[in-house]
């Protein structure tokens, strides 16, 4: 059910005095972008008439087809209860469209639209929920990031050993403000790491929340003079930041993964979605796990999943089945990070557990024990296979796949490849302060 009308959306403008809206889309990468108008254009921009050069954003089109439109959600629009200096401002999240009033294959957003399509033909509605975590570090004199601190919480700490409560406090008020419903915040594991828990819903809503969440977080942490970073291991020696994401499907209003009879309480197309998310993890983790930066993360040691397994007892598998049943039954996908792009990532999550279920897939036995402290040969027996372990075997996974081709659609594919391509040149090529401490004194 439609939330706002165009109609409503004007008037809510005119009687809260709104002097700006800011026309919001994703690239390919998940880098926010936005086109700011004033109230004046609002009407044409509610018309679908809006305008913008896509050649110039990563992973869009060529400079001869630039002319891209922008098509508001309206369900999307929120005026963002910060800075009111130059009067208030809202958000519209928005649809790319070609010229021509078709759907632009390159926009994130529909390629989580294609997956929910295919959802929906077989009956069913994905929810998602995700844990969010993030670090907040120090300014420089200039104004530049840093990683220094002076937090000295850990796992559940608070202040004044946490230095960051009073900045996660008031992120947490100005999304209640935005209409999130806030399950639980807490400082994390790391010095200087946080979470904060919202609460599930349909996947398109959750990755709009996502992005939502990442613009709150850094905005905020700004005021308090910290640089709050989605960066999946911006700490050596430390836990790195991971983005679990719970999903659920659902059918004439009901979680479809839920069978009391089951001695896991698991039903017949639950496990066909585990196995189907098991069987093309490494094809799409690349989506999951988007930077060089993430593979420093997916490594033993730090909690992260590296190995491809699945339990409902213990957290060191990949898919984690969590207790709650009934309505709450869902799983735990435990390896991506908060640098993807959540449209992508729910995207190709969800095309994967279709997958597994149109064709019946059945997922290996569980890993019950720690899958951490098994041997290489006791893994081999039970054919227990790992991650990509670094962005170039990722890469090779998804540019060979013909699933994650379908999956994000062969313009994603291809602009996708090349773009990571390229980071992972430039990485390779780059020498870093790890080789001039190691070798500049040496040789």
């Amino acid at each position: 059910m439609a939330k706002y009308t165009k109609e409503d959306i004007l008037r809510i403008a005119q009687d809260e005095g709104v002097n700006f809206i800011n026309l919001q889309f994703t690239d390919i990468l998940g880098t926010p972008k936005s086109v700011s108008i004033t109230t004046s254009q609002l009407k044409k921009a509610l018309d679908n008439r809006c305008m913008f050069d896509g050649s110039s954003i990563d992973g869009f089109v060529r400079i001869e087809e630039s002319d891209m439109c922008l098509y508001p959600d309206l369900n999307s629009f929120v005026i963002l209860p910060w800075d009111e200096a130059n009067g208030k401002t809202a958000r519209l999240i928005c649809d790319v469209y070609n010229s021509d009033g078709t759907p632009f294959e390159g926009d994130p957003r529909y390629v989580l639209r294609r997956a929910m399509k295919r959802a929906a033909d077989m009956g069913y509605k994905c929810f998602v929920g995700p844990e969010c975590e993030f670090f907040l570090f120090h300014l420089d004199s200039c104004g530049k990031a840093t990683t220094n601190t002076f937090d000295m919480g850990g796992y559940f700490d608070f202040g004044p050993v946490d230095r960051g409560e009073n900045c996660r406090r008031e992120i947490c008020l100005i999304l209640e403000k935005m209409g999130f419903e806030i399950e639980a915040s807490h400082h994390e594991n790391a010095v200087a790491q946080h979470e904060i828990d919202f609460k599930y819903d349909e996947v398109l809503t959750t990755a709009d929340n996502v992005m939502t969440f990442k613009q709150v977080v850094k905005t905020i942490s700004d005021k308090h003079n910290l640089y709050a970073t989605f960066m999946p291991k911006p700490v050596f020696g430390m836990a790195g930041s991971g983005m679990h994401i719970n999903l659920s499907l659902f059918k004439d209003g009901k979680n479809i993964f839920c069978d009391e009879n089951d001695e896991r309480g698991l039903s017949a197309t639950a496990y066909s979605f585990i196995a189907g998310v098991m069987h093309h993890i490494k094809a799409i983790t690349i989506l999951t796990n988007p930077l060089v930066n993430s593979f420093k993360r997916l490594v033993p040691g730090y909690e992260a999943p590296v190995y491809i397994a699945w339990s409902a007892k213990n957290r060191s598998p990949l898919v984690r089945i969590p207790t709650a049943r009934g309505s709450g039954t869902r799983i735990e996908l435990r390896n991506p990070d908060p640098a993807a792009n959540p449209y992508l990532a729910f995207a190709a999550v969800l095309q994967a557990g279709l997958d597994g279920i149109e064709k019946g897939m059945t997922p290996p036995a569980p890993a019950d024990s720690n899958i951490f402290e098994l041997t290489r040969e006791e893994r081999h027996q039970a054919d227990i296979h790992s991650l990509p372990k670094t962005l170039y075997d990722a890469l090779r996974e998804f540019r060979k796949s013909d699933f994650a081709k379908m999956a994000v659609g062969e313009h994603v594919h291809k602009k996708y490849i090349a773009a990571k391509t390229e980071e992972w040149t430039e990485y390779t090529t780059r020498v870093s302060q790890w080789e001039i401490d190691k070798y500049l004194g040496k040789y």
